[in-house]
């Protein structure tokens, strides 16, 4: 695909390029709203609002990450579906280690052809961390979902929720370490085969 001249085709109001970025990154877009809302209707919802924004404001994109600028719109959609439903969200998400890193290839991602007896282990765990991520704020939820989640970089992630580079790493290191609190606190009652043992690294 080439985003570049499909973006300039869109700017000039041709629908079947738009479509062709929608398609392109759709997924992202519901799957970022989704971990945020943690509402499949609600996610669905703000997707689509998203969509409907950015083709109306596609002229104003200069160049840069059309990812970011993408995610931005989203990230927005989503805060006004929060503050419509005066609700706090809840979102799946990685464990983290001792050395409030990320853990790469989580165990319940692993395959999803897993035995029942997985599947049942998998929805406790993930049912945990989304307790603890239920007690997050938005605007930490946001950065860790936009960084930890869909792989922007500082750079990108300060650009999508229009921060400076210094408010994302501070939020973004107090929610891992909230995260990982929470998660402690929480880890005895999770199934055995997902606990780490003292000391393990990723």
């Amino acid at each position: 695909m080439d985003e570049p001249a499909l973006i300039r085709s869109a700017q000039r109001g041709d629908l079947d390029a738009f479509n062709r970025l929608v398609l392109a990154y759709q997924d992202m877009l519901y799957n970022t709203a989704y971990r945020v809302l943690g509402d499949q209707e609600l996610a669905a919802d703000a997707t689509q609002e998203a969509f409907l924004s950015a083709f109306r404001k596609i002229k104003s994109h200069r160049g840069g990450s059309f990812r970011a600028w993408l995610l931005r719109i989203v990230t927005n959609a989503c805060y006004d579906e929060l503050r419509r439903k005066k609700r706090r969200p809840t979102t799946p998400l990685e464990p983290l280690t001792d050395d409030d890193e990320i853990m790469e290839n989580p165990r319940w991602l692993a395959d999803p052809a897993a035995s029942p007896e997985e599947q049942v282990e998998t929805a406790e765990l993930e049912r945990a961390i989304q307790d603890c991520i239920q007690a997050l704020p938005p605007e930490f939820r946001a950065v860790v979902v936009l960084t930890d989640v869909q792989g922007l970089d500082y750079k990108e992630a300060a650009a999508a929720l229009r921060k400076p580079l210094g408010t994302i790493k501070s939020r973004l290191a107090r929610a891992r370490l909230r995260l990982r609190e929470c998660l402690q606190a929480s880890w005895e009652l999770l199934p055995a085969a997902f606990r780490l043992e003292e000391g393990q690294s990723a």
